[in-house]
């Protein structure tokens, strides 16, 4: 199952200032307060998934329904499901139209325009007590919206992790042990393994996004919501690619429109590091079984990236308690980790059950797999999700301008301002 953090976000903001016109422009929900999951529930909830209702989940979430609703007789849950194409467009359509499911799934750049129309539930204020279960990164990815409150419960996360190609780094006397943890000592080791190989293993295959100043600990934006990294240490960590490129450890496809990415060119032995979620295991074993023996799976340097999916509540919703009552269900850590069993390679969302994952499948998965799972799982608890206002147009514009830098048409500082600059002028929060 491929995640799902790509839609069109341009077309969100468009929508955005549609949906806030009909609020008067306000976030919160006027009636947002504790609501009480304790008593008798009863009624309707209707419940969307995102392209999940196929042969491989449809029989988990009959089972999961099932059960709750044989715990709360008096509840009926109607389970929908969209397709994946058009999601985005849909969900605002049924915001516009007040006809939003009670319970949904939205990862957070789909929820922003529904938090700053006031259409999802503040869970800080119906369920103070519900933050310690879950992962801290991704609550923080439903928090900053600009607005006071959180509006999503994490349910399935994925990350990405690095990915060593040890036949080719062992040539030059490298082992696992000497594998970096940092941005810069990946950069560093570039440079040397490129001048000792002659340029012909080469260790950067991508050129620097958002994801790698988050991996630095660069903030990224400032409690204005305004963009802010072009400090010196992201400077410093644009020329330092650029230092690489020139010593011969990126290939120049990279920068340009034929660049297929770092995970092909690791699978064609172009590169001998990419970076890549714990499926990428699988991946090797199918299409190059002989690299995956000699591949080792190590966490990114760093800080690790974070991607979210969430289950939310409608503050419309006319039956809140058994609405709330369900989303808590679905995200609780029993189901989260029986379905991330079967969404192989995904994390579940709240603060504890990725060993329990990993455990009860272990025997079951290919070793590198469940390896490659474990090396994703521990780094889970301390990873971040780059913004969910950067947008897709912001980054193409940053490899534009990335590329001059990094062949040295421009200077690192003069690109990382104009980088900036179009970011801010382009918020899809203004």
């Amino acid at each position: 199952m491929r995640f799902r953090t790509t839609l069109a976000t341009g077309l969100a903001a468009v929508t955005a200032l549609a949906l806030a016109g009909c609020t008067g422009g306000a976030a919160p929900a006027g009636d947002a307060g504790p609501v009480d999951t304790d008593g008798e529930l009863s009624g309707t909830v209707q419940f969307q998934t995102w392209s999940l209702k196929n042969e491989k989940f449809t029989p988990y979430f009959e089972k999961l329904i099932a059960a709750f609703e044989d715990e709360h007789p008096d509840v009926t849950i109607d389970w929908i499901d969209q397709p994946g194409d058009g999601y985005q467009d849909k969900i605002l359509s049924q915001a516009n139209s007040n006809t939003l499911p009670d319970v949904l799934n939205l990862p957070p750049d789909v929820a922003f325009p529904l938090v700053k129309a006031g259409k999802l539930l503040d869970l800080d204020k119906a369920a103070p007590d519900l933050e310690d279960k879950y992962n801290e990164g991704a609550w923080d990815a439903y928090s900053e919206f600009g607005v006071e409150g959180t509006y999503g419960l994490p349910w399935y996360l994925g990350s990405d992790e690095s990915w060593w190609n040890m036949a080719q780094l062992g040539e030059y006397g490298l082992t696992e042990a000497d594998l970096p943890t940092t941005t810069d000592a990946w950069l560093d080791l570039a440079k040397k393994v490129a001048a000792d190989s002659d340029g012909k293993v080469k260790l950067v295959s991508s050129m620097p996004g958002v994801d790698t100043f988050v991996s630095a600990d660069i903030e990224i934006m400032d409690d204005d919501g305004a963009f802010v990294f072009n400090t010196p240490e992201a400077v410093e960590i644009v020329q330092k690619y650029a230092d690489a490129y020139k010593a011969g450890a990126m290939p120049p496809e990279s920068l340009t429109g034929s660049y297929g990415g770092n995970a092909e060119m690791y699978l064609q032995e172009k590169v001998a590091y990419s970076t890549g979620g714990s499926g990428f295991a699988g991946d090797l074993r199918t299409k190059a079984p002989t690299l995956l023996e000699n591949t080792v799976a190590t966490p990114r340097p760093g800080t690790p990236p974070l991607f979210v999916q969430g289950v939310n509540v409608a503050a419309d919703s006319k039956n809140k308690p058994a609405a709330l009552a369900f989303a808590e269900y679905v995200t609780n850590q029993e189901n989260q980790v029986e379905f991330v069993k079967l969404a192989v390679g995904f994390a579940p969302g709240t603060a504890e059950g990725a060993d329990a994952v990993v455990d009860s499948m272990g025997a079951d998965l290919d070793p590198a797999q469940a390896q490659a799972m474990k090396v994703m799982f521990d780094a889970i608890p301390e990873a971040k999700a780059t913004p969910f206002q950067w947008t897709g147009g912001m980054t193409d514009y940053l490899n534009q301008q990335m590329a001059l830098a990094i062949r040295g048409d421009a200077p690192a500082k003069d690109t990382l301002d104009k980088i900036v600059k179009y970011a801010n002028d382009n918020r899809i929060d203004n």
